[in-house]
């Protein structure tokens, strides 16, 4: 991938959904050729999440207990959220969002659970493979700048979004 005019995402990836009583989540996994802490920086950095996050975060996201406001991209809400879990460069938790790293080699396996409701799995899951294919250019030294919100929809966000729903098994809404 050369460019951000030259991207478009491949295929839906292995991607998991799970329901406990009225709570879906959705789980999707990601192998990273960085080492945990460099990747850290970047799910905690307010200044690395702007490069590829689907929210711009007002403060550092690594510290237990702070309350951070986040807006999503699209929204313009914004939404208070605190650090409920922090354990660099392994464990991260705020709101209904929870990324564990895991040591690879000399790489890391990125696991991202997002509670979120039925109705748009489909659509986080391509929204978050859109961003940890942004994020994985980053890290690599090559930044896309940050594809959420409706600048995905140029970026082949409705065929994943029907990928993912067929995946799932869920009705594309």
């Amino acid at each position: 991938m050369t460019g951000r005019e030259q991207y478009m995402p491949g295929p839906a990836r292995a991607a998991q959904v799970r329901k406990e009583g009225e709570k879906w989540t959705l789980i999707l996994v990601r192998e990273l050729r960085h080492p945990p802490e460099k990747v850290w920086r970047a799910l905690t950095d307010p200044v690395h999440l702007r490069e590829w996050a689907p929210f711009v975060a007002d403060g550092n996201l690594g510290t237990v207990g702070a309350t951070v406001i986040l807006t999503w991209v699209g929204t313009g809400k914004p939404q208070a959220t605190t650090v409920t879990r922090a354990d660099a460069p392994e464990l991260l938790e705020y709101g209904d969002i929870r990324w564990e790293l895991e040591a690879l080699g000399s790489g890391t396996r990125l696991t991202l659970w997002h509670s979120i409701d039925r109705r748009f799995i489909s659509w986080g899951a391509a929204g978050w493979h859109i961003c940890f294919d942004v994020l994985d250019c980053l890290l690599d030294g090559t930044p896309l700048g940050r594809i959420a919100g409706a600048d995905a929809f140029e970026f082949g966000w409705h065929r994943l979004r029907a990928e993912y729903a067929q995946q799932f098994g869920t009705k594309d809404e």
